[in-house]
């Protein structure tokens, strides 16, 4: 009977400690998201670049366009898109999940120009955001949108 007690025991704090760690994990994984998210709605590379692994694979999946596999692609891409001023992102995170070393972030995003070919433009998506935790730090290694809505006015 002492057995069983010291193994449940055990067990239980296991288990707390384990939900512990994955608390801290997922906000973690959620600073990430939202310094990303600021980084972007700002136009703000260098922030970005905190978010993203410093070499290597990272994957763009964006409507209507072949998908982009490299960090480097990622920033040139980025780069070219915030040199316009005229857009604006709006962001909501829907949920976030991490384990010890993969972790994901589903985000409502409402993107908007005044003009494109003469009239507002915008396109509401669901973004989906994977993580991978290299060196101790939290990054984006995915990014894939999905647009739900867009027209060509408001």
């Amino acid at each position: 009977m002492k057995t069983v007690f010291v193994f449940i025991t055990c067990a239980t704090v296991l288990f707390s400690c384990r939900s512990t760690v994955l608390d801290i994990e997922k906000r973690a994984v959620q600073d990430t998201i939202e310094r990303h998210l600021d980084a972007v709605a700002n136009r703000d590379i260098n922030h970005l670049k905190g978010t993203i692994p410093e070499k290597g694979q990272l994957l763009l999946i964006l409507p209507g366009q072949e998908i982009l596999n490299t960090t480097e692609a990622f920033l040139d891409y980025h780069l070219e898109w915030f040199e316009d001023n005229s857009w604006t992102f709006e962001s909501k995170i829907i949920h976030v999940q991490a384990g010890a070393f993969f972790g994901m972030a589903v985000v409502e995003v409402l993107y908007k120009e005044p003009d494109r070919d003469g009239k507002p433009y915008f396109n509401r998506m669901i973004v989906s955001y994977d993580f991978e935790k290299q060196n101790g730090k939290w990054v984006v290694i995915k990014d894939h949108a999905s647009s739900i809505e867009q027209s060509n006015s408001l």
